[in-house]
This record gives structure tokens, C-alpha cells and sequence, in this order.
């Protein structure tokens, strides 16, 4: 039985070509496709620098070490998401925490992140769930009044804008985060296979971005520090020699690389990005429109509604009264996948993981929304090549669960 998953990608025959030709050309790992795509996606969201990684993980694992975060620091992120953008503090050294989500946008609360602050927080990873960004203006403002860091983990909105004061910013080019991380996932809006980047218009950070993810090497001649005492005695005087093969190691790096093929992929997927887009807010707004008058389901609510035509829709999370309705989400998940229906349940709040509980007493209570949230979600398919058949198919199957009741 074919299954419509929750996300899936969409490879054309134009993608096809594209990694085969770069098969082709001689390169499979790091070369000219990378910069190439680095180069159409940092001007596609607007930003100064765009750094490609082997996954978003490694982009967060990054944000973290150019930024100076490490032992004894704080650094606060939404439970409502996926563990990398917790563990890439834990990474570092320093302690993973967490503020309750808005009721309405299932995003980090700024009033709660005021309220819960920390003198020891060094940085917030505000996550923009399902693709709708995080209310990035007030978190910015926070944090920047106590000197913290501010990365936007946007690894669901590849794409998306937002309202503010009547102009329209893209995420990963405006002025409130310091650093912005997107996720290349087969599940995500566009995908390289595995792939990640890190967006920022700060120099420095870019620059170490770079080294890091290979190993912390340098190869430019005027960056070099030379190979330390006792070199340019006469009898040593060939371990000096800056041949063509010279590298210095500056950093303790990690190979957090791309492959070439990969990053050819990934600048086709971008040209396609628009119909991607286009086509999941269609399929949102039929959604929407078809569960308005469901008092049983509540629909993905926005901060401001200038932003529905923004937003990427990465996810169609809804929020549903099992309670009242008197069964369990695992039974409305295996009835509606007997119809042909999957769903997903995105996200587990991070700190009730066991591994989060042992390692810092977290408990069940911590973020109280978060965790009704998480009682009450399920996610619906939204991919683009989803038809419309597909749409009514799964309307028609929600709309039809409580027959079965």
C-alpha cells in the first residue's frame, strides 16, 4: 500500500542531471559547486556569507564555537524541536536550556524568556517550528541587552519572510539573528540529500565557519604562523618550506565538509524553491480551510497574519482534543494510515529526554505548554508534489476518523 508520508522531496529530472554532470566533471567532494551554491543562497536570503555543511547539526555545532560559547554558560533554545538545537550547546560544554513556546505559534515565548533569564546565558537558539519564524524582534532585543548571542535555527524555513513595521525580511538576511542555520533534509523545503548552512554577515564568524568545518586549516600563504622554534636552523631549513602542499592546522577543527555533487543538487533545488513554496501554502490553506469549523482540531495558528503568505510551511502541525474525543493519538494515527494517510508527531519537548533528565534534572512541568503541545500534535502530509487528490484524500480521511468512533 502506498503510504503519503509526512515529507518527502522532489527530485526532477533537471536534479538528476545536475549531480550527474557534477559526477561527471571529475569532482565528488569539496569544489567549485559549493562555492557556487554558497554564493546563490547567501544572496538568495539576503546575507554576507553562507557557509555549506555535511548537515544542519554541523551548522549549530559551528554557531556555537565561533561565537565563544562553552563551559559555564547558559544557552536557552525551544523543547519544542528536534535535539540538535539543544545538544550543539551540550557539544561545547555548556548547559542546554529551555523557555516555554507561544501557545498560538508553538515558538520559543519572548515574555517567558525575559522572565526566565539567567545571568549566566550566552546564547538563545531561537527555532522557527514548521517554518514559521520565531518572533526574532523581541527575542533579538533580550538577548542583545544582556550580551548574548542570537542563532536563528531556521532549518524548517528555507525561504520564508516575515512582516515587520510594514517590510518584508528574509530569514537568514535581517538584523536580529547574529547567525542563521537551515537544514537541507529530504524531508525539509529543499534538499541536497544531507546537507546543511550557516548564514551570517559577520566577517570573523564566517571565516572561522570555514575552517572549522575542515579540520581548522589554513592554506592562504598570508595567514600563516610558520611551524614554530627550531624550524629555520640551517639543518631544518626544508621544514620551513612553504611548498604548494603547505597547510597549517590553527584550529581544532572537524570535517563537517559537503560533497560537490550534493551542492549541485542543492543550486537546482534552489531554482525550484518558489514552486515548492507556492505549492505548500496552497495545500495549508486547503487544510485550513477544510478544518475551520472542526472544534476537535485546532489549526497552525500565526503571530500575524500578514505572514501566511511568508511563511514556508515546512510542517502542518494541528493540534487535536483526543481527550474529547475519547481515543489516543496512536489510534487515530493507525486508522488513518490504513486509508493511506502517515503523520508524524514533532516534536518530544527535548528536556524529557532521558539523557536530559539524568544529565540536568529536568522534569515533566518544566515548560507546561510545550507539553500539552506535544499531547495534542500531529502532523499532516505537506510535501509539494502532493496533487490534489492527495489533499482530499487526507481531508477526507481526517474529516471521516470520528465515523470509525
Amino acid at each position: 500500500m502506498n503510504i503519503l508520508p509526512y515529507g518527502r522531496q522532489s527530485i526532477d529530472a533537471a536534479d538528476l542531471q545536475a549531480v550527474t554532470e557534477s559526477i561527471q566533471s571529475g569532482w565528488l567532494t569539496t569544489g567549485p559547486k559549493v562555492g557556487e551554491f554558497e554564493e546563490a543562497f547567501a544572496q538568495r536570503v539576503g546575507a554576507k556569507h553562507a557557509v555549506a555543511v555535511c548537515n544542519a547539526t554541523a551548522a549549530l555545532h559551528l554557531a556555537m564555537l565561533v561565537s565563544g560559547i562553552g563551559s559555564g554558560d547558559r544557552v536557552v533554545t525551544s523543547p519544542n524541536t528536534f535535539l540538535a538545537s539543544a545538544n550543539c550547546a551540550a557539544f561545547v560544554g555548556a548547559t542546554p536550556d529551555f523557555c516555554d513556546i507561544d501557545p498560538v505559534t508553538y515558538n520559543l515565548d519572548p515574555a517567558k524568556l525575559a522572565a526566565d533569564w539567567t545571568p549566566d546565558t550566552r546564547g538563545i537558539v531561537a527555532v522557527d517550528y514548521g517554518g514559521q519564524t520565531a518572533d526574532m524582534v523581541a527575542i533579538s532585543k533580550i538577548a542583545r541587552q544582556h550580551g548574548a548571542i542570537v542563532i536563528e535555527d531556521a532549518c524548517h524555513a528555507v525561504g520564508g519572510e516575515f512582516e515587520h513595521d510594514g517590510q518584508h525580511y528574509k530569514i537568514g538576511g535581517h538584523p536580529w539573528a547574529d547567525i542563521t542555520t537551515f537544514s537541507f533534509h529530504p524531508v525539509k523545503t529543499m534538499t541536497c540529500g544531507e546537507g546543511g548552512m550557516f548564514v551570517t554577515d559577520n566577517d570573523e564568524f564566517a571565516e572561522k565557519a570555514r575552517r572549522l568545518r575542515s579540520h581548522g586549516m589554513v592554506r592562504q600563504p598570508e595567514m600563516f604562523l610558520g611551524l614554530g622554534d627550531g624550524v629555520n636552523e640551517s639543518d631544518n631549513a626544508a621544514l620551513n618550506e612553504q611548498g604548494p602542499w603547505y597547510y597549517e592546522m590553527h584550529d581544532l577543527g572537524f570535517n563537517y565538509r559537503i560533497t560537490d555533487f550534493q551542492c549541485a543538487l542543492g543550486l537546482n533545488q534552489l531554482r525550484r524553491l518558489d514552486s515548492f513554496l507556492n505549492r505548500r501554502r496552497e495545500i495549508v490553506a486547503a487544510y485550513n480551510d477544510a478544518f475551520a469549523s472542526i472544534n476537535w482540531i485546532q489549526t497552525p495558528g500565526l503571530r500575524n497574519e500578514r505572514d501566511r503568505d511568508l511563511t514556508s510551511w515546512h510542517l502542518y502541525t494541528m493540534m487535536v482534543d483526543f481527550k474529547s474525543l475519547g481515543v489516543t493519538r496512536s489510534s487515530m494515527m493507525k486508522s488513518l494510515r490504513a486509508r493511506r494517510v502517515g503523520t508524524q508527531v514533532l516534536y518530544i519537548p527535548v528536556y524529557l529526554q532521558p539523557w536530559y533528565q539524568s544529565s540536568y534534572g529536568y522534569r515533566a512541568g518544566k515548560c507546561p505548554i510545550a507539553e500539552q503541545q506535544y499531547q495534542q500534535s500531529l502532523s499532516l502530509p505537506l510535501f509539494p508534489e502532493m496533487s490534489d487528490a492527495d489533499v482530499g484524500l487526507v481531508v477526507d480521511s481526517v474529516l471521516q476518523f470520528t465515523d470509525t468512533l
